[in-house]
């Protein structure tokens, strides 16, 4: 299954245009918040890893989504 994640720093900033590309992608479930890259929890990142399975794959629209540094 694809997983998508989308986040956004603040909370006045909008994920629209993460969930629809992650969408198109062909995401079969989307993990979204609104949280700092910077914070050590992020709930739905936690959640999301939890669920992933073998075969599951993690898409997100920039690398910088998923963390503040490759």
């Amino acid at each position: 299954m694809i997983i998508g994640y989308a986040r956004v720093s603040t909370e006045d900033q909008n994920l629209d245009a993460q969930i629809v590309t992650l969408k198109e992608a062909g995401a079969g479930r989307i993990f979204a918040e609104k949280v700092s890259g910077s914070k050590r929890t992020r709930p739905e990142f936690d959640r999301m890893l939890d669920q992933l399975r073998e075969g599951d794959v993690v898409r997100v629209t920039k690398y910088d989504r998923l963390a503040r540094s490759l």
